[in-house]
């Protein structure tokens, strides 16, 4: 349990970030406690198990794939201990693999979209979003990349090491230099935290800024999202809560002290609209945001049928 309790720790404080390492570090996290947990009694095994689920699922509240790593991970129909426990450890190594080979698959397709000579904006750090830029790159193709800074937590630093090792010829920019910049952009590509039934993109706080930008300047606006990414319980009316992370990321309080009258807002994401994403690579194919509905009912029907 204390191993899990780290792991969870470290997806809410952001030490381990971005909705698909925080999907295989849950699906990890739980399958070692499942392996290591020790009890005869059946009951008290289910009685574990869904508190160990709770705690890993609590950690972030709008990152779907957190729950849905987990549910997929730790889902199991039997009657004794081991029966349940060897599903557990399957189910849950299956989606670790399979997290692993989406990233490929997304970048795959998502390279055919990616001309050579096109320049890219990206924002935060996705490894989807990066696995399309690096691919085409390594394709032969001459891809430019302009890098978000994504404050307040600066993941925009993340991005830039990571393509300047690939080799990639990289710029950083600040946030609010998103729509001057543009003008000199092919085509937008950005993670995803969460998409809903309706195609909207719930994603770190300033992809909306992209899109809107990019709408404007008639630039492709793509989002890379594996399809544990997409939010079943949006179909039955649920909202995706909008983190508002701790405002000591964006100011100190010594600095805040002369100040009694200011409030500091900081939500991690931000929603856009589906009207604004011209296309969703996933895994599964690239898909338009309207077909969303089919994403979840044909890869994530587990979850639709446990909550009709």
């Amino acid at each position: 349990m204390q191993q899990l309790l780290d792991t969870a720790e470290k997806i809410r404080t952001m030490e381990i970030r971005g909705a698909g390492r925080i999907a295989a570090a849950a699906a990890r996290a739980l399958r070692d406690y499942v392996e290591m947990l020790e009890t005869s009694s059946f009951e008290e095994f289910v009685a574990k198990v869904e508190k160990a689920k709770s705690i890993l699922i609590e950690t972030r509240p709008t990152a779907v794939s957190l729950p849905n790593a987990v549910m997929l991970a730790g889902s199991y129909d039997a009657e004794t201990v081991e029966e349940a426990r060897s599903q557990i450890l399957d189910n849950a190594t299956e989606f670790i693999q399979n997290a692993d080979n989406a990233l490929d698959n997304i970048g795959e397709i998502g390279a055919k979209r990616l001309r050579d000579g096109d320049t890219v904006m990206t924002h935060c750090n996705s490894h989807a979003a990066l696995a399309i830029i690096k691919t085409a790159h390594n394709q032969g193709k001459r891809i430019k990349v302009y890098a978000t800074e994504s404050r307040p937590r600066r993941q925009g630093f993340i991005t830039i090491k990571e393509l300047s090792d690939a080799g990639i010829d990289t710029t950083l920019i600040v946030d609010s230099a998103v729509r001057h910049t543009m003008k000199n952009v092919d085509t937008v590509i950005v993670g995803a935290d969460s998409i809903t039934v309706n195609g909207a993109l719930v994603n770190k706080i300033g992809t909306s800024q992209l899109a809107l930008a990019a709408h404007e300047a008639r630039v492709n606006f793509i989002s890379a999202a594996e399809t544990y990414k997409f939010s079943p319980s949006t179909l039955f009316g649920d909202l995706v809560e909008i983190e508002e992370r701790d405002p000591e990321e964006v100011i100190s309080k010594d600095k805040l002290g002369d100040m009694p009258d200011v409030k500091i807002s900081n939500p991690a994401f931000d929603v856009t609209p589906s009207e604004y994403i011209d296309l969703i690579v996933t895994e599964a194919g690239a898909f338009p945001p309207e077909m969303a509905y089919v994403i979840i009912k044909e890869h994530l029907g587990w979850e639709l049928e446990k909550m009709g």
